[in-house]
């Protein structure tokens, strides 16, 4: 039996659409519009770079002065919050 080739991905147009991060936001990942993947990974690599994720509960964020406002002043968010958190300070561009 021949193998059939499956057809390339397309990547969704919508999760690919650059967002405006919030001033808040900006002043953690920068002004720029990105995709809503890359303002994810962006935080998540200023989490790790500053040692903010909980030692004994993994799952933890402690915020530090920058994301205290994005975590709307709460010192402590679980992960499974980050994106309802993010997208809040996300607007979608023309």
């Amino acid at each position: 039996m021949p193998t059939q080739e499956k057809p390339a991905r397309k990547p969704n147009a919508a999760f690919m659409r650059p967002v405006q991060p919030s001033a808040k936001l900006a002043k953690v990942i920068g002004a720029e519009p990105l995709p809503r993947s890359q303002v994810t990974k962006k935080v998540w690599d200023y989490i790790k770079q500053r040692g903010l994720q909980d030692p004994n509960k993994k799952s933890m964020i402690n915020a530090d002065e920058l994301l205290l406002p994005v975590f709307d002043g709460k010192r402590q968010v679980s992960m499974f919050d980050l994106t309802k958190l993010i997208n809040a300070n996300l607007t979608k561009t023309p």
